[in-house]
């Protein structure tokens, strides 16, 4: 297969793929894969099967096609693509929640400058290394890179990429309790894609009103969240996109939770789960145990409470995901306080103080811990941050 072959049909799969007919662009794509002589053709086929394989939640193909192009950028001999191809290699196993090794193969990527298109990468690199760091909850490397994915996307007037960073600002501030920007920044994603998203995506939509709806939940407001989840949730579906499937119904079931509605949050919980295992999306099973562990304490079985800890603990320790593990020392704390077991509700209040330090999660200012309440908070320009108040 030639050059302009491979080109006809990199198009062809584009244009099956952008009408929903993934499994023919598939197909379509992975026969240019065996057949083209021609390595640049090749480089962007596996670009175009990494992405339809990251939005299908199919992570270790994601991983596995990265690899391949690493190679064949190497053969290619372009910093560029050497560039891109890093970037693959960091977004897949960010997806697997490898954080550690998302971020090295970031870093390698920052280190790489090559022309003006591993420039214009960075702001994705720097996206990408911000979400592990969020991942890990180390918040103010989290807030840098993602101010710094701000400005790149400023700089090159790149409005996906500011929606984008927006949505995981809005994610961000949801984690450390200041519901206002928790809402405020995927509010500012949607104007983007209502503005100038015609022709994007229309995961972008769905990115946005997924994040709403989490940030409408935290604030009480249950009724906007389920509207918002439910438009995020249709789109999900139309296209397929199981990880974001996966997080609508751990949204709807917290949405149920929240209106102590414990037999209708259950199912959605296990649907929700079944994905994210199928997916490798540890970080979500982590959520999605906080839920059950939350309702299973509405229903006052504590025992089996402290089975869904237990499963948490050992994936939030796994993943080294500080917040995960603060937020089920706290929940321990009390379970064990209306078990009346004094020594190990202390030692839960032990552990919950170590992880605040590590975190230092507390504010310059009044010395008070952050993220135990919905709070108004303010970074300064070294990302470290404190009580509005």
């Amino acid at each position: 297969m030639g050059q302009d072959q491979t080109k006809h049909q990199i198009e062809k799969g584009l244009h099956l793929y952008q009408s929903n007919q993934t499994e023919k662009a598939l197909r379509v794509w992975m026969r240019v894969l065996e057949k083209s002589a021609d390595p640049a053709g090749r480089f962007r086929v596996l670009g175009c099967l990494i992405t339809a394989h990251a939005e299908m939640g199919r992570y270790k193909d994601m991983l596995k096609f990265a690899v391949v192009q690493i190679d064949t950028a190497r053969e290619l001999e372009d910093p560029d693509f050497l560039t891109e191809s890093y970037l693959n290699l960091a977004r897949s196993n960010e997806k697997l929640c490898e954080f550690q090794k998302t971020i090295s193969y970031c870093k390698t990527c920052l280190n790489m400058q090559g022309t003006t298109v591993s420039l214009q990468l960075n702001g994705q690199v720097s996206l990408s290394m911000g979400n592990a760091f969020l991942g890990l909850s180390i918040f103010q490397k989290a807030l840098e890179c993602f101010e710094k994915a701000l400005r790149y996307a400023h700089n090159n007037d790149d409005k996906m990429l500011e929606c984008r960073v927006c949505c995981s600002l809005g994610n961000f501030y949801a984690q450390i309790k200041d519901y206002e920007k928790a809402l405020f920044f995927p509010c500012k994603a949607a104007e983007l894609v209502n503005d100038y998203g015609k022709g994007w995506s229309l995961k972008y939509r769905a990115m946005s009103q997924y994040h709403m709806a989490v940030a409408y939940r935290k604030l009480g407001r249950l009724a906007d969240a389920m509207d918002c989840c439910e438009e995020s949730m249709k789109i999900a579906l139309q296209h397929g996109d199981r990880p974001l499937q996966a997080l609508c119904l751990l949204c709807f079931a917290d949405i149920h939770r929240s209106r102590k509605d414990v037999q209708t949050a259950f199912p959605r919980y296990d649907s929700s789960m079944s994905i994210m295992t199928e997916i490798g999306n540890r970080l979500g099973l982590i959520q999605v145990l906080l839920g059950v562990t939350k309702c299973w304490m509405i229903q006052k079985e504590l025992d089996k409470a402290l089975e869904s800890i237990e499963k948490a603990q050992e994936l939030a320790e796994g993943l080294g995901n500080k917040l995960g593990l603060l937020k089920l020392h706290c929940l321990c704390e009390r379970i064990y306080r209306t078990k009346g077991q004094q020594r190990e509700l202390r030692d839960h209040v032990v552990k919950f103080h170590e992880c605040v330090e590590e975190m230092e999660l507390y504010c310059g200012m009044c010395g008070e811990s952050i993220g135990e309440k919905n709070n108004q908070l303010q970074a300064l320009p070294c990302s470290h941050f404190f009580h509005l108040k």
